[in-house]
């Protein structure tokens, strides 16, 4: 099976746990077993579970490739668009990934599906059927459909030919208001989730059509020219071919906290404390410090170095436009070599955790603006300056200064405190090399 995973969004809807380069689906609230894991994860595990040797490939951008790393390590393909620029762009890049890069044949049927639904496994065996009738040449396009379970706003709809599992597509319709969904229901439509299978060569095709490139580098180089439009605009609402395959199981959109708080797997995270008298409440604590709830009814509580918040659960889902009067550069990011906390900012300083897992190793880089102060904390490392190596063991201390080619590499799981000093601290301040 090869399956092609949209990983995107903004990180707005669950502040302040996700943020610009922390999307919803790397945040740590679901369990498998004792070891909480993230959507990301989850989603992973449960369509290896469902096709030991499924081919997977994670569309997305450059701010959240380092977390999907740190996350999966290297068992899913990545492949990084180098600037947002909607889903059609994003499929057809990773559709050429495919064919150039991992050198997928042109018969071969990919199936495209969201990073983020709350599922069981029934939704990726239902995912697999899907390849299976791409494969049949029975429609260019075969879609997945959810069965509503109530007349919803929030979603456009399938309007099949019939109620069969399976049925040609009659049409298509924007997100309705309530009345028009009831009547969509009564003509047995669908929730239109995102996602759709194709032979590789038919979107290929497509995209040559409407874009003129040579493969995949050459669109990659390319790609900041390109349109944006959603691949329903520029594909599936233009395509007369194509069916609709039912799905009727478990399935949730977790876009607001609302939903999360459903889902999530205990009711508290962290530092936290209820007291007898509150109910339907959920606190999920990213920070060092305790949070203490009395009396409280129908809450979510989140909070993490980026903010808190303390809301409704029913109010949670209209935060989008406050959160974003909020101007705050993020304060926690995940890399491919471990995790970074910023811990204080002040004028001409900024004080950052770093914590390292063994055996990863940062780029080889410099800093034109800024001199690092970094001390360790625990663990054992090696630093290479300016191409002198020296080993790394808990309270060292060693200085960077600004013009100075350097790198980390953990022996151990490694921990260190990095003071950066500078008038301008940015993270645009960093020049990579190749390390001899």
């Amino acid at each position: 099976m090869n399956v092609i995973l949209l990983s995107g969004g903004s990180g707005k809807r669950l502040w302040p746990l996700s943020n610009d380069v922390r999307s919803k689906q790397f945040i740590k609230l679901f369990k498998d077993g004792d070891k909480y894991e993230s959507m990301v994860q989850r989603v992973y595990r449960q369509i290896t579970t469902v096709d030991a040797d499924a081919k997977i490939t994670i569309a997305t951008s450059k701010s959240q490739a380092s977390a999907i790393k740190n996350q999966l390590g290297e068992k899913a393909s990545i492949c990084v668009e180098p600037c947002r620029r909607d889903t059609f762009p994003a499929i057809a890049l990773a559709a050429a990934y495919l064919h150039d890069e991992l050198n997928v044949g042109t018969d071969e049927a990919v199936v495209v599906c969201p990073v983020d639904p709350y599922v069981d496994n029934t939704y990726y065996e239902a995912v697999k059927a899907l390849q299976e009738l791409a494969e049949q040449d029975n429609a260019n396009l075969t879609l997945m459909g959810i069965e509503p379970t109530y007349p919803s706003e929030k979603y456009g709809y399938i309007i099949p030919e019939s109620g069969d599992n399976v049925s040609k597509v009659k049409e298509f319709k924007e997100k309705p208001d309530v009345e028009t969904a009831k009547k969509y229901l009564a003509q047995s439509a669908l929730w239109n989730a995102g996602i759709f299978a194709f032979k590789l060569g038919y979107l290929l095709n497509k995209a040559h059509s409407m874009i003129d490139f040579e493969d995949y580098r050459d669109l990659f180089n390319k790609y900041d020219t390109l349109t944006k439009i959603s691949f329903d605009y520029a594909v599936v609402e233009k395509e007369s071919s194509i069916q609709v395959l039912r799905y009727s199981g478990d399935w949730k959109d977790v876009g607001t906290w609302n939903m999360m708080a459903e889902v999530m797997a205990d009711k508290t995270k962290g530092k936290a404390i209820l007291d007898e008298t509150c109910e339907n409440t959920n606190v999920v604590n990213e920070l060092n410090i305790p949070i203490l709830c009395m009396g409280c009814k129908d809450m979510i509580i989140a909070a993490s170095g980026d903010g808190i918040l303390i809301s409704d659960k029913e109010r949670s889902g209209y935060m989008k436009p406050y959160v974003e009067k909020i101007e705050t550069e993020a304060m926690y990011a995940e890399k491919s070599w471990g995790t970074y906390t910023v811990i204080d900012v002040q004028s001409g300083s900024m004080t950052v955790k770093i914590s390292m897992k063994a055996g990863e190793k940062m780029s080889y880089h410099m800093h034109n603006e800024r001199e690092e102060v970094w001390t360790v904390v625990s663990g054992k490392g090696k630093a290479i300056v300016d191409g002198m190596e020296q080993v790394l063991r808990t309270g060292d201390v060693i200085t960077i200064a600004a013009g100075c080619k350097h790198t980390v590499e953990a022996i151990t799981p490694l921990d260190m405190i990095e003071v950066q000093l500078g008038d301008e601290i940015s993270v645009t301040d960093k020049i990579k090399f190749e390390l001899d």
